[in-house]
């Protein structure tokens, strides 16, 4: 009794609750539930007829709050228990009665209550898809219309509203059944139906049905439809749908003439008359479109709005490209404004929309003449000297026209005028600009984007919706710089392109600008073989706003890392190509190599772009070597040799993390890096080439070669470092005397260069240990000169001279033991000379 009664106070409150809005539906419906429940819980083996009409109520109540807020699965099961509550309740009362009389009426009472549920139940069907079950208790419903007539109009609305929803979820099928179903069951008891106006509307959408679901198979029925909603009731949604029908059914000009005669007298605003006709001309009925559009104005005589009329009468006429047409049309327009028939300023608009349109399309076409003729149509709706936007706007166009046409002068008079009208326009600057450049005024052009630059930044107040966005000022600076580039002047284009990196926020948009421009320059260059002086500049300054971006772009929320790379992958590998296109320019090439090696610093490290960051510094090292080796001041050359340094040092440490990728036993990479760090050491004077060298000694695979070069450079000015050269000399020369078959060349040439710089010409006062050691190298020569016979001849003569002058050079200083032996080591030599030995005999 007490959860009951509990129950009870919980329905109530509800209820209470909800009218005054404290509670939404589906917390309603949760509440109901649950007070359902416990009542249902509390049910005896013999209820009294209260308590049954009670559950009855609460079941059907909470199953309609399940439907009601979506949930049409939880409702069931209190459908269910509604109808099992009304069997018992009708079970009990037949129990008591005593008469058929009395059999009757409980009869009557319970059939409302079952209707009731039947209309729920298949309400719950519906929004479940469960059409067969929805057919059935609708047949239900249907059959007991005849016990209780007052219900006709509730249930054809709720089979309306079924038809609504299915048509929605396009299951036409089934939406023609129930919206059939709806128009029946209003016609079953005139005294209790819908009225007409609502039979109407449920055959409007049922031929509306039909038409979409197919019209090439339902066309008769939808026409029927809508013959029958229109005798039901006239309407204009009637009226146009017949007429869409008809259309659609390729009936004949005179079949939908008699359909738009059958509405003469009905009662249409202007707007629903336009849209007749624009339906009519859009299915290409021409003539019977047209002759309705000319019926229209004797209809509205008096609307203000008339002007709404011919405008659509002069969109056909283009759409149709009866431009002469359309072209009369306006004129009388343009007369009636001067002679007291003004449109009203939104048909003004529009005709305004129409014209530049027309004019746009022209332009595209370049027919710049006739989108000026269309221009100037819009022109002659605006009074001499009026200050407007819009014609600052218009004579701009006016004068992108001109230009093309090569009308300068018409062009800045129009330019001209949307000064005067719009002076702080960021786009009347930028026609300015145009004509500057054409007319090659740099100070004006400068002039022009310096204010744009401005205007960039601080939009004006007054700039329009239509033509002003974030985006807007970026666009036209880099379209100024497009056209300073394309009109070979760099020095405006720098400046454009300065205020469009500062200003422009989006990196997404900047870097598509600043890509933009370097295709355009290289395609430009490209296709003039220009001179690669100016437009080095430019490209330089565009790589290097690029890397600057991209360095600020981590802050940038939209501006993914994905992204990042993209573009910094994009920027390195044209600048790797600039570089090797600048192979004359060895300054403008490093540029761009270490632009490149700066870009790639933004992309992950992976082998290609490790190798690719190595081959840069490498490159720009080399440069920086070569360019210090021509005659420069001193200065210059340590400026560039410490460059060079720095470049090796990023390289080296590049190098180490790349040899743990895989396999460069083939690679040249190491050597290289010796090669040019010895000689930005050496001729740097370097303190720590010492220890440089020290690890090279000691390096099991070091080859002839690197040895010679380094010789080589040790010597090579401003660098003298001829201790290193010797060094290096006597290994390589140790390392030919390793190989299985010696190159006679090859060896005669290294210890050539050994012997010069250990025995230099004209000194006569030598150390002992250095003549030893000199002469050992001779005896070298010697033995190989004995073993094979393709030692230089030249070489060997070289030898013998250079042995006989050493002993002269010994005998003039009184030292006759040493000049017999030199001078007899280099008759030695005489014996293995070919042609040339008669003549040193």
């Amino acid at each position: 009794l007490q959860v009951e009664e509990s129950a009870i106070s919980l329905w109530n409150w509800t209820v209470t609750k909800h009218t005054g809005a404290v509670i939404s539906d589906e917390q309603r419906a949760k509440l109901r539930f649950v007070a359902c429940r416990l009542i249902c819980l509390c049910e005896g083996s013999d209820p009294p007829e209260g308590t049954i009409r009670r559950q009855i109520l609460m079941s059907m109540k909470t199953g309609k709050g399940w439907i009601d807020i979506g949930k049409a699965g939880l409702a069931d099961g209190f459908l269910e228990n509604a109808m099992n509550s009304i069997e018992k309740l009708y079970a009990k009362l037949r129990k008591g009665s005593e008469s058929e009389a009395d059999i009757q009426v409980h009869r009557a009472d319970v059939e409302k209550s079952l209707f009731k549920v039947l209309s729920y139940q298949a309400e719950s069907a519906v929004a479940q898809g469960d059409f067969q079950k929805a057919v059935m208790c609708v047949q239900r419903c249907k059959d007991m219309l005849i016990k209780l007539p007052k219900e006709t109009c509730y249930l054809s609305i709720l089979c309306y509203n079924f038809g609504v929803e299915t048509y929605e979820w396009k299951r036409y099928e089934q939406s023609s059944f129930w919206l059939s179903q709806s128009y029946d069951i209003g016609k079953m008891d005139i005294k209790y139906s819908v009225g007409k106006e609502m039979q109407a509307k449920v055959l409007r959408l049922l031929a509306t049905t039909y038409f979409e679901w197919d019209c090439s198979l339902y066309l008769d029925k939808a026409l029927k439809a809508i013959s029958l909603a229109n005798q039901e009731n006239l309407h204009p949604a009637g009226f146009f749908l017949k007429v869409k029908i008809l259309l659609k059914s390729g009936a004949s000009d005179e079949d939908i003439n008699s359909a738009l005669a059958e509405f003469t007298h009905l009662e249409m605003s202007l707007d629903f008359c336009l849209n007749t006709a624009k339906l009519l001309l859009e299915h290409g009925r021409e003539s019977v479109g047209f002759d309705f559009l000319k019926s229209v104005p004797e209809r509205f005589e008096s609307s203000p709005d008339l002007g709404k009329v011919t405008l659509l009468h002069i969109e056909f006429l283009l759409q149709n490209k009866r431009e002469l047409l359309a072209k009369q049309k306006i004129e009388e327009v343009i007369i009636g404004h001067y002679t007291g028939k003004q449109l009203l300023p939104e048909a003004l608009n529009q005709l305004h929309i129409i014209l530049w349109d027309r004019a746009a399309k022209h332009y595209e076409e370049k027919s710049y003449s006739e989108a000026l003729h269309w221009y100037n149509y819009s022109v002659s709706f605006y009074t001499p000297g009026q200050i407007d936007q819009n014609l600052a706007k218009l004579q701009r166009n006016m004068a992108s026209c001109y230009l093309h046409l090569k009308q300068v002068d018409k062009a800045k008079e129009a330019v001209k005028q949307a000064e005067r009208c719009d002076p702080n326009s960021i786009f009347t600057k930028f026609s300015v600009y145009k004509i500057a450049v054409l007319e090659n005024d740099t100070d004006k052009a400068m002039e022009a984007v310096i204010e744009m630059g401005k205007l960039a930044e601080e939009p004006s107040e007054h700039e329009d919706k239509l033509r002003v966005d974030k985006n807007t000022g970026s666009n036209l600076l880099s379209l100024a710089a497009q056209i300073a580039l394309e009109n070979d002047q760099q020095i405006v284009a720098i400046k454009a392109l300065e205020y469009l990196s500062e200003h422009l926020q989006d990196c997404q948009q900047l870097f598509a600008s600043l890509k933009c421009l370097v295709r355009l320059m290289l395609s430009k260059v490209m296709a003039e073989n220009a001179e690669k002086r100016w437009w080095y500049f430019v490209l330089n300054y565009m790589f290097s706003a690029a890397h600057k971006k991209l360095a600020e772009s981590f802050t940038e929320e939209k501006f993914t890392g994905d992204m990042r790379i993209l573009e910094a992958h994009w920027f390195r590998k044209v600048a790797w190509n600039l570089a090797v296109q600048f192979k004359d320019s060895p300054e403008k090439m490093r540029e761009f190599f270490v632009l490149s090696f700066k870009l790639s610093q933004f992309c992950p490290s992976d082998k290609a772009v490790l190798i690719a960051q190595k081959t840069c510094l490498l490159m720009a090292a080399a440069v920086d070597l070569e360019m210090g080796r021509q005659k420069i001041t001193p200065s210059e050359q340590t400026e560039l040799f410490s460059q060079a340094l720095q470049h090796l040092q990023t390289c080296k440490e590049i190098w180490k993390v790349l040899k743990l990728t895989g396999d460069f036993a083939k690679d040249p990479t190491d050597t290289l890096l010796l090669l040019y760090e010895f000689e930005a050491r050496s001729k740097l004077n370097d303190p720590t080439l010492h220890n440089l060298m020290e690890s090279v000694w000691e390096q099991p695979q070091i080859e002839i070669k690197t040895l010679e070069i380094i010789a080589s450079l040790a010597m090579e000015s401003p660098a003298r470092y001829p201790v290193l050269c010797k060094k290096a000399l006597k290994s390589a020369l140790n390392l030919h005397r390793k190989q299985a078959v010696i190159d006679a060349v090859k060896f005669s040439k290294c210890l050539h260069s050994l012997i010069n710089i250990s025995l230099p010409t004209g000194l006569t006062d030598l150390d002992t240990c250095v003549l030893q050691e000199v002469w050992d190298y001779f005896e070298d020569a010697l033995s190989v000169v004995s073993s094979t016979n393709a030692y230089p001849e030249m070489e060997i003569l070289w030898l013998m001279t250079r042995a006989w002058n050493t002993g002269i050079f010994q005998y003039t200083v009184g030292k006759y033991k040493e000049a017999e032996q030199w001078c007899g080591l280099g008759m030695r030599f005489l014996h293995h000379l070919g042609s040339l030995k008669k003549s040193y005999e």
